[in-house]
């Protein structure tokens, strides 16, 4: 079992995008990057604490490659947009990947040069590339939001 652990706006779509993919065995919401420790979601919302909305995802490496969990990660959101997807708007919601190995960290290095130097994309990727910080878990009515509330789709 490996693990990935990726920031692309509100984590509740996230989650659920990620969720749905054979060879995921676990996905948990929650928060890295910041300086406070055990951080409330009032905390990271305040866009006092430095974290970003992460979700942390268990996988299967034999059934599912890290490039195709990256190529997921950019799908479901627009990594050209700092500190913001969509309507929500400050740091917790900024794209960001935090490797767990130096495979990770020269895979998605690549995939986001090519990315800039495809043209395709209307700016530049902003997409922060950080070593794995501290995972703190979300509260329990995070977990599986759109799965709770009968939502369906990516949120981004």
């Amino acid at each position: 079992m490996q693990t990935a652990t990726f920031a692309a706006g509100c984590f509740w779509g996230v989650e659920a995008a990620f969720s749905k993919v054979d060879g995921v065995i676990d996905t948990k919401v929650g928060y890295a990057g910041g300086s406070t420790d055990n951080p409330t979601y009032e905390q990271v919302c305040s866009d006092q604490t430095g974290h970003a909305e992460v979700v942390k995802v268990e996988y299967d490496e034999t059934k599912l490659s890290y490039q195709e969990l990256l190529n997921i990660f950019f799908w479901c959101h627009d990594p050209t947009q700092l500190n913001r997807q969509g309507p929500d708007v400050g740091r917790q919601y900024r794209s960001a990947i935090f490797f767990h190995s130096p495979e990770q960290e020269s895979l998605a290095k690549a995939l986001i040069e090519e990315m800039n130097k495809s043209g395709e994309l209307k700016a530049p990727v902003v997409t922060e590339l950080l070593p794995a910080a501290t995972f703190w878990l979300a509260e329990e009515y995070h977990q599986r939001y759109f799965e709770k509330k009968g939502v369906d789709m990516c949120h981004n």
